[in-house]
């Protein structure tokens, strides 16, 4: 007697069939599924979210904006925000059409050709290594304030303080190793730890806007306040405070870097990667406001030398303000992971086409976890090296900062460009316009030109302000003329080198393993 048939209950002959659907989408590019589809619509938000993460970047960067705008420098961060929403509307549309991991240099590739799209890849890449070291090292400006211990070498926990640089980099060092762990384990344990760390991300933000306006000492009226700000014109000062909120507010793109690994990727990326920014600027706006409404002082000095952690524990002398601040560790935890994970993939991404060198260990995918751990390994590897290579150095916050910022930025310049040069051609016209569920795609429509091209004079704007040799921020202790040249530099390095990793790509036989993709 034959046994009956197996009938799959019907979630999970619908979970089966979109999974196909997906897989058969990816194939359309001319790849085969190599990383598992397990992302949701909240982990796929938590990657944009816990790479801009507010209480990361602001708790670090808080006391460098004040510092030189005053309290009026909150302005930078709505200014910084509408430029960066143009950015990531585009990207959005984007990511709706082109699901496929390693979005930058998959988008620039598509819209410009092989070689601008290398360079795109190349220097987000590049970018990615930067910053999550420039991450990793933000553990300094909480782990000392929760507990002295934590101040492992010499006694001043500053980050402008030769001592204080030096312990960030040892702490920062030790996060990229447990990062390290955690990207080569499974999409599935980063995934939940990462979920996890940014809802207890948004509770600590939550909570800390709380705590600001609830022991406020002033009004809102103090964001127009300007006595604090730096010598010289105003507008000077104003352009570098800037940075604070131009170093948060990246990364939004995430979304698209694990798009292989998301459920229906081509409806959920777009909305993740607004949605991130957006709750990101609501909730960090806030923070900027309770913070300089409820400081202790606006001119005693300690707002600009330690920020944010300053305003807390002053406020909340108790065991419930060093968990905030725990709280905030864990957001820098998961900040530096979700940096990592999105570099390894844009990593794997560009090996799979054979467009690195060492392609065959950066394109395999650990057969037991379904990930590629060897970009993992060489981020978390170069990350900590950075690190060790500024050893001692005080502006070594700052420098980081400016240089992946520039990076970041030059690399989304390399795809809105070549976008709104298609644009002005006629896209996204033989594009697909609905997702794998039936859903519309996201889409610009007729603003799409003018979104477009305000972004890209946005783009400009940013790597011109944020490549500025100022004193002030490269070598604000003295220096060699080459610190104060860092950015200018750091990116022409970059390109010279990428200019000769190409040119040896190019001589060298086509790799077995590079699938090219459909152009």
């Amino acid at each position: 007697m034959s046994a009956p048939p197996i009938t799959l209950p019907a979630a999970v002959t619908t979970q089966s069939s979109a999974t196909d659907a997906d897989s058969a989408d990816l194939a359309h590019f001319g790849y085969q599924p190599q990383l598992r589809r397990k992302l949701g619509r909240y982990a796929s938000f938590a990657a944009g979210f816990s790479f801009v993460s507010i209480l990361t970047t602001i708790f670090q960067f808080f006391g460098l904006g004040y510092s030189f705008g005053g309290a009026a420098f909150f302005w930078t961060w709505p200014v910084v925000f509408v430029g960066q929403l143009l950015v990531a509307l585009n990207f959005a549309e984007l990511a709706a059409r082109y699901p496929i991991s390693g979005c930058i240099y998959q988008w620039s590739r598509r819209l410009a050709g092989e070689l601008v799209g290398w360079f795109a890849g190349w220097f987000m890449i590049i970018a990615q290594i930067v910053t999550a070291a420039a991450a990793a090292i933000a553990l300094q400006v909480v782990l000392p304030s929760v507990w002295s211990g934590f101040q492992i070498i010499g006694t001043d926990p500053a980050l402008t303080s030769t001592s204080g640089a030096a312990n960030a980099v040892l702490l920062g060092s030790i996060l990229l190793i447990l990062t390290t762990i955690v990207n080569v384990v499974g999409i599935d344990v980063m995934s939940r730890i990462n979920s996890i760390g940014v809802t207890c991300e948004i509770v600590g933000v939550i909570a800390v806007i709380g705590v600001f306006f609830g022991s406020a000492d002033r009004g809102p009226g103090v964001v127009v306040q300007t006595n604090y700000a730096a010598p010289g014109p105003y507008w000077a000062a104003f352009l570098v405070s800037g940075l604070m909120a131009a170093y948060v507010m990246v990364g939004f793109d995430s979304a698209g870097e694990l798009s292989e690994e998301t459920k229906n990727p081509r409806a959920v990326a777009p909305r993740t990667i607004i949605s991130a920014l957006s709750a990101s600027a609501l909730g960090g706006g806030l923070m900027l406001i309770g913070a300089l409404m409820a400081a202790p002082s606006l001119s005693d000095g300690r707002l600009a030398s330690e920020g944010l952690a300053y305003v807390i524990t002053s406020r909340l002398d108790s065991p419930f303000g060093t968990l905030l601040l725990c709280t905030v560790a864990v957001a820098i935890a998961v900040c530096t992971l979700a940096i990592q994970t999105a570099g390894s993939r844009l990593m794997f991404s560009m090996a799979r086409d054979g467009k690195l060198p060492a392609a065959k260990y950066l394109a395999a995918v650990q057969p037991r976890f379904g990930t590629p751990a060897w970009p993992a390994v060489v981020i978390g590897v170069l990350g900590i090296g950075l690190l060790a290579i500024n050893l001692g150095n005080a502006a070594l916050f700052a420098t980081l900062a400016s240089v992946c910022i520039t990076m970041l930025y030059l690399a989304y310049l390399l795809v809105t460009v070549p976008l709104l040069v298609r644009r002005l051609r006629g896209w996204p016209k033989q594009e697909p316009e609905l997702s794998t569920d039936g859903t519309k795609l996201f889409a610009l429509g007729a603003l799409g030109i003018p979104i477009n091209a305000i972004a890209v004079v946005w783009g400009i704007a940013m790597v011109v302000n944020l490549a500025w040799p100022r004193p002030e921020i490269y070598t604000p202790n003295g220096g060699s003329w080459w610190m104060l040249w860092a950015a200018p530099l750091f990116v022409l390095a970059s390109l010279l080198s990428g200019v000769v990793v190409h040119g040896a790509l190019r001589r060298r036989p086509l790799n077995a393993i590079s699938l090219e993709g459909a152009q």
